[in-house]
């Protein structure tokens, strides 16, 4: 999966999951600050992101994670060690 795909399944969840507008979920968008995010809704984030990987993904991975981008290069680092 390219990082350009994770980028529009993120913004598919956010989209479905907490009612985001599309056009605002870009790459530098800051989750809590741009898209009020908090951290419920960021582990409700991680449930629905856990079907990329098809295994459970610990929330320790995401404690960096502070904009979409963030999020798409974690998944996409674990997706590419889980090929490895």
């Amino acid at each position: 999966m390219t990082k350009n795909e994770l980028l529009a399944r993120i913004t598919a969840i956010l989209h479905d999951t907490f009612e985001i507008d599309e056009a605002r979920v870009v790459p530098e968008a800051r989750l809590y600050d741009d898209l009020d995010i908090d951290s419920i809704d960021a582990v409700d984030m991680i449930v629905q992101l856990k079907p990329l990987l098809g295994r459970n993904l610990q929330p320790d991975a995401f404690k960096s994670v502070r904009t979409v981008q963030d999020v798409v290069d974690v998944l996409y680092g674990l997706i590419r060690d889980e090929a490895a």
